[in-house]
């Protein structure tokens, strides 16, 4: 079909505004015909997924565009990358691998990108506000911006993202219509305890759950706990973007575009109801661990997505309830927590710095487990209080995985071995 293009856009394709922002317009329209989009829309804001050095295809095509003059028009922030810049050579991180990620990383700030280096972008800088359209990249991300923010976004990946921040412009199709809104299947939250809705493993296991349920649908929650905070929320959109294709949901009471559940399904009835009890969730945990109890333990891994200074206070707390009693970090076990600069500026102004770090754990910043070889080739087992890092870790990292809590890692990593308190789940 074809695609109504504006003046200006028409200008981007002619090279009217240079020969990075002839391609990115190319690409653009391009992809507009494919999502069979009738035009392009604007957008205010966007944050770059492609940034991650995943093939020296990406290093090449970020180049070429920096050599072409290309420069965002709109504000833009960068996700996590391939290494910490500061601190790659204490990972371990090869010299030739390194060099090129540091190429790349320079490429996308010489294009005006601003160096957030999070995928958790909405705790740290250009927070989006309801109903702004913005392109973003990043599955949890795109998930929390959508959902819980109440933003309108696509999912932007690699290398569509550069292109709308270089443009400024993106198909009109999907999420960022209201239309496209809507909930369409209904999870109604059944005679769950309270104490288990009140732990944080419970929104991980949900997202977890989730992903898999709502398949390709907006799913809507029901009975989920008003008072949920940013970063249980964060938890469950980066398990249900992980093990589903979930770029938005609405949970009744909680999300901004779902005040009652008549106005979530926009007056519709659902297509589908789903009723979720505790058996239900018990096997979504199980789901996310292929390591058993007692296994003995390699390497805690938490901050997936960015850990923030709230769970650097947590964590902080856990630590010294382990520390007090005479415990410390098992000799075997190691411990790396994952962040960003701005959760890791907060971190150095406060007491709880020297709490955690005395306890041995390795704080990296920018970078993703998965992206940066800190994980040693004789890791068998991982122990992680996020889903998103339990739902890949065996195909990505080729090691077992053991889910659990915040506080049953830290237990874990005192004993050397995993080690669950199973009671809150079994009892209730």
């Amino acid at each position: 079909m074809s695609v109504k293009l504006s003046k200006r856009d028409k200008e981007y394709l002619d090279g009217q505004h240079g020969k990075a922002g002839q391609i990115a317009m190319r690409i653009l329209a391009r992809m507009a015909e494919v999502l069979e989009a009738e035009e392009l829309m604007d957008v205010s804001q966007a944050h770059i997924d492609g940034c991650g050095l995943l093939s020296d295809a990406g290093l090449e095509f970020a180049e070429t565009l920096v050599s072409q003059g290309g420069r965002v028009s709109v504000p833009t922030t960068l996700n996590m990358g391939p290494l910490d810049l500061q601190n790659w050579k204490h990972f371990g991180v090869d010299e030739e691998f390194a060099a090129k990620a540091i190429r790349q990383g320079k490429a996308y700030t010489d294009m005006g990108c601003i160096p957030t280096w999070t995928c958790a972008p909405y705790q740290s800088y250009l927070t989006p506000r309801f109903g702004q359209q913005i392109a973003w990249g990043e599955s949890n991300a795109i998930c929390y911006a959508n959902s819980v923010l109440g933003a309108r976004t696509n999912r932007y990946g690699d290398y569509i993202d550069i292109c709308a921040a270089i443009t400024g412009r993106v198909p009109r199709c999907g999420l960022h219509l209201k239309a496209n809104r809507k909930g369409q299947i209904l999870l109604r939250l059944v005679d769950i305890d309270p104490a288990i809705m009140r732990s944080n493993a419970f929104y991980a296991v949900l997202g977890h759950l989730l992903g898999t349920a709502a398949e390709d649908k907006i799913p809507v929650i029901e009975g989920l706990d008003p008072e949920a905070s940013g970063d249980q929320l964060k938890a469950l959109c980066a398990a249900a973007a992980s093990s589903g294709a979930v770029a938005l949901f609405h949970a009744v009471g909680v999300t901004p575009e779902a005040n009652t559940l008549e106005e979530a399904f926009a007056g519709n009835e659902p297509e589908r109801v789903i009723d979720i009890g505790l058996g239900d969730l018990l096997e979504a945990r199980s789901d996310l661990s292929t390591a058993g109890e007692g296994d003995k333990l390699d390497l805690v891994v938490l901050g997936c997505p960015h850990f923030s200074f709230d769970e650097f206070r947590e964590l902080a707390g856990l630590i010294k309830a382990q520390t007090n009693k005479g415990n410390k970090l098992h000799s075997n076990v190691r411990f790396v927590v994952i962040s960003c600069q701005t959760s890791y500026a907060l971190l150095q102004r406060s007491e709880l710095f020297d709490v955690i770090t005395g306890f041995g754990v390795e704080i990296t910043l920018d970078t993703c487990v998965f992206h940066t070889p800190m994980v040693s080739a004789d890791t068998k087992v991982i122990m992680t209080n996020s889903g998103k890092c339990a739902y890949y870790a065996p195909g990505e990292l080729g090691t077992g995985v053991a889910f659990g809590n915040m506080a049953e890692c830290v237990q874990s990593a005192v004993k050397g071995r995993v080690s669950r308190e199973e009671a809150l789940w079994k009892e209730s």
